[in-house]
């Protein structure tokens, strides 16, 4: 897929990697119709970009008018979107019983409803094109659950069986859909208690630039599945293959990782701006 002229509408596009997916996407030639919660931070990012190439749109995607609204603006754009990128997130790392059922509704509605609800929202403008596509970022623990990340895991393994239903329920269609998966991204999003169990357990980091290239090309390329970074990569495959190794793994990790998720309440602020997570295998 050659970007350049193509509408991209980008959710979470304030958030580490999302900003650095705007970019990269800009420099390729494409419009961006940038959605975040935060219309101050939209319009900063927009001020980095030459003027036209990014279009703020500030909206709660987990809220039916806004949603309504981001279709209607969408939809009268020239040339009408032909990608949708999903990179919004709201996180939650802590041990499960301590977190409420409130935090749950918001968790799927955020990571999971909200994006079925835009994918079917803007489905019908995608498919105008001949050439079209859906893209999720998700987690590496869309495809290996984690503990301290066990609901999070929930979501994002829903979010990946979505991407992979659509896929299949739409090969014979111009749309294509993509799950891309990075892996620890270093951004301000990160919450302390995160970035504390990284270090700890000595977790690689990407920086979020490279990232958002990686990702950009896997869309210009059409790339269905990817898994960003080894041995994560491995990992991801080996949970599907031989769970029981994995199982056996984190158990010896899991001292260090109740230490950190029994004092992470500061981890799970609600946001829409996606954010990365450990793998410390």
């Amino acid at each position: 897929m050659d970007l350049e002229g193509r509408t991209v509408v980008l959710t979470g596009a304030t958030g580490g990697i999302g900003a650095a997916m705007v970019a990269a996407l800009v420099a390729r030639g494409a419009h961006v119709l940038a959605v975040a919660r935060h219309p101050e931070r939209l319009n900063a990012l927009a001020r980095r970009h030459p003027a036209g190439a990014v279009t703020p749109f500030a909206a709660d995607l987990t809220d039916a008018i806004d949603r309504a609204a981001l279709f209607t603006h969408a939809r009268r754009l020239l040339p009408a979107p032909s990608v949708l990128v999903l990179a919004h997130a709201r996180p939650a790392f802590g041990l499960f019983a301590a977190q409420g059922d409130d935090e749950f509704d918001a968790l799927v509605r955020t990571n999971l409803t909200a994006p079925m609800q835009l994918i079917r929202c803007l489905l019908p403008v995608l498919q105008t094109h001949t050439q079209a596509a859906v893209v999720a970022i998700g987690s590496t623990f869309g495809s290996l659950a984690f503990p301290g990340f066990s609901a999070y895991s929930a979501s994002k393994f829903g979010l990946r069986g979505l991407i992979e239903g659509l896929g299949r329920e739409h090969a014979d269609g111009p749309v294509r859909f993509q799950y891309l998966a990075p892996r620890a991204t270093k951004t301000p999003f990160n919450a302390p208690a995160v970035d504390a169990l990284n270090q700890a357990l000595g977790t690689h980091v990407d920086a979020p630039e490279p990232v958002a290239e990686t990702l950009v090309r896997a869309i210009e390329r059409g790339t269905r599945r990817r898994q960003l970074g080894w041995p994560e990569a491995l990992f991801a495959r080996l949970n599907g293959l031989l769970p029981a190794l994995i199982d056996r793994s984190l158990a010896r990790q899991l001292p260090l990782i109740r230490l950190h998720a029994g004092g992470a309440t500061a981890a799970t602020t609600p946001s829409q701006e996606h954010r990365h997570d450990p793998l410390p295998l």
